[in-house]
């Protein structure tokens, strides 16, 4: 990766997104961090003030991301990488009993969130003839489980948009690639329980799942393959993990 490259991460106040910034910055990227929490954002700049750009925005939010990403300061441009991270799951009923609020929360940021983003990147990235597009999917947009029909079905949709944005630049110069995630402890579960701290340990519990860096490691590694390399997706899980609820659990 040049040391000049523009790398934009949305998601970046924590977990899998915060990670990627860190990563990004080893490799001798500049960093754009977008994220709704700006106050972990200039947690996340201090003492990089020249290599992350903190970008306080929603992503479920077009008119926002317009003007955000339009309004970057000198240096800050064009973007090399994008990494869409941005992402959630909320609620674990079935359907019948769900919070629709829920819903609409998972499809606006995880589907919404996506198109806004990389309506804004992407026709940049195709004019110059370069760049690479990472969305993270999930193991969940493979299969799904009681209790999670939505949040499969937006990281379903990922998928199937990843698959058609590729099918879209090709030949153009652009990558597009995804990476899915298994397991990861993050605050990820922490969201999903609103906060309930016991049952988001509980779903980590009698395994090692995946830490925030190791996607990281894993989405630079398929941000700096040779040019005429595309990683197309990537399935990451944890040792006792072979798929969504099938997981051995023992003493750690």
């Amino acid at each position: 990766m040049h040391t000049d490259q523009v790398v934009l991460v949305t998601g970046a106040s924590s977990g899998i997104g915060r990670a990627c910034v860190k990563a990004f910055l080893v490799q001798g990227a500049r960093v754009i961090a977008a994220a709704r929490r700006g106050e972990r954002l200039a947690e996340l700049q201090a003492g990089r003030e020249d290599s992350v750009l903190p970008v306080t925005m929603d992503v479920r939010d077009r008119a926002d991301v317009r003007a955000a990403l339009t309004g970057l300061p000198d240096g800050w441009g064009p973007i090399d990488v994008l990494v869409n991270n941005a992402g959630l799951a909320a609620g674990r009923g079935p359907i019948q009993t769900d919070d629709p609020d829920d819903w609409d929360r998972m499809i606006d940021t995880n589907v919404r969130g996506l198109l806004n983003v990389s309506g804004c990147v992407l026709p940049g990235m195709v004019e110059r003839g370069a760049g690479h597009v990472i969305n993270i999917g999930s193991n969940a947009g493979r299969e799904v489980y009681p209790g999670g029909a939505v949040y499969c079905a937006t990281k379903a949709a990922v998928e199937r948009i990843t698959r058609g944005m590729r099918m879209d630049v090709l030949g153009s110069g652009v990558k597009v690639s995804q990476v899915d995630p298994g397991l990861v402890e993050t605050e990820f579960s922490l969201v999903r329980f609103d906060g309930d701290a016991d049952s988001a340990a509980a779903v980590y519990e009698g395994l090692e799942p995946l830490a925030a860096s190791d996607i990281a490691d894993v989405v630079v590694w398929v941000a700096t393959r040779p040019p005429h390399v595309v990683i197309a997706d990537v399935l990451v899980y944890p040792l006792d993990q072979a798929g969504s609820g099938k997981v051995a659990r023992r003493p750690r």
